[in-house]
């Protein structure tokens, strides 16, 4: 009888030490483990998210270009709105007055042969600036027309300096060509000039 006391002794010790000094340990939903799990690694994400740097875009820079300012540039001039008169606007003599007077119709002095030869394909208007110092001091010009590809044989003009100028009054092929300084002409020889679309030779 005395043992079974000793054992109901001790037994009931070790519960009333077991109940006072020792707690129960709470039980743990699985659920709620993987809800955490699952806020830790969303939470993780997001912070690195918020420390990547954004791409923020490089300001653009000032470019400068080497642009000329703007230049005064004289229109063009429509052919097809010019009037033409016999003697163009050049004036060979100068101030001399007598530039843009005809010849008269009989002239004095030793007379001239010129050849006039029209090597374009158009038909050329064409002016004569005579300026002769001898025997008389006469001078102006004379106007003819030299049909495509054919000549024209002067043998009324007397001794001198002639300019010469051709040009097609055609507006959509137009052009003026001269012979450039005066060329001067003695009785001695013929005088031939082939004009051209870009000048007038004297052969």
């Amino acid at each position: 009888m005395k043992c079974f006391s000793s054992l109901t002794l001790v037994l009931m010790i070790t519960l009333t030490i077991s109940a006072c000094g020792a707690q129960a340990t709470p039980t743990v939903n699985p659920i709620d483990i993987q809800g955490t799990m699952a806020a830790a690694a969303f939470t993780m994400v997001a912070e690195t998210q918020s420390a990547i740097p954004t791409a923020t875009p490089i300001p653009p820079t000032a470019t400068f270009t080497n642009t000329p300012p703007p230049t005064n540039t004289a229109l063009a001039v429509d052919p097809s709105g010019a009037t033409f008169t016999s003697l163009p606007n050049s004036n060979p003599g100068g101030g001399d007055p007598c530039v843009n007077q005809p010849l008269p119709v009989t002239l004095q002095g030793e007379t001239v042969k010129i050849r006039i030869n029209n090597s374009t394909k158009a038909t050329l208007a064409l002016s004569i600036y005579l300026n002769q110092t001898t025997p008389q001091v006469v001078c102006g010009y004379r106007t003819y027309t030299i049909e495509p590809e054919q000549a024209l044989v002067l043998n009324n003009l007397v001794e001198g300096c002639f300019t010469l100028w051709a040009w097609n009054p055609d507006p959509q092929d137009y052009f003026i060509v001269t012979n450039g300084a005066a060329s001067c002409i003695d009785s001695s020889d013929t005088a031939v000039f082939d004009v051209l679309t870009r000048r007038i030779e004297r052969r």
